[in-house]
């Protein structure tokens, strides 16, 4: 049997969802897939897992600053075990800046980090506005406007191509 660990750093949740979808993909009578927060992830035995995934959503430009941490702190490890990290960003919801290789966001996170996984992938997040604090939801209203995206501060748009994030899980799968 195979062991898949997926990590997530979520802000809002979405990417933790994503991670349940690469789960129901992965997950089979061959496959044993865990999904963990990776601030949780001190309390799990790393090398028990055949496979590791890391996913992460980007807040204000930036991954959270415990993926960089635990990328540093186990990059040996993840050399030596099958692996992949996918973002989750709202630039992501337009055609030109939908794959690994066009989304600013992971080219910038690829070039402060050493590790290069093996497998990347890029995903539209969610606008929930209501959900948002009031500082968070004006910037993130501000980001949308300055990027030609929605603002209205009523609406909750979900961006993911769940497809796309199903074609990923048969690529970890498969690793």
């Amino acid at each position: 049997m195979t062991k898949t660990l997926i990590i997530f750093s979520s802000t809002d949740g979405h990417t933790q969802k994503i991670c349940s979808r690469l789960q129901q993909e992965i997950g089979s009578h061959e496959h044993d897939v865990t999904i963990v927060s990776i601030d949780n992830t001190k309390t799990i035995d790393l090398h028990a897992f055949d496979k590791i995934v890391i996913g992460a959503s980007i807040r204000y430009g930036k991954h959270s600053k415990s993926v960089y941490e635990f990328i540093k702190g186990n990059q040996p490890l993840l050399k030596n075990k099958s692996n992949a990290f996918f973002s989750v960003n709202l630039v992501a919801r337009k055609a030109e800046k939908c794959n690994p290789e066009t989304n600013p966001y992971l080219q910038k996170f690829l070039k402060e980090i050493s590790w290069q996984p093996n497998e990347m992938a890029i995903f539209a997040g969610k606008v929930e506005y209501q959900k948002y604090n009031f500082i968070d939801r004006n910037m993130i209203r501000f980001i949308m406007w300055m990027t030609k995206g929605p603002t209205d501060p009523k609406s909750n748009i979900e961006f993911t191509n769940w497809s796309q994030v199903e074609s990923f899980g048969q690529t970890i799968r498969d690793m």
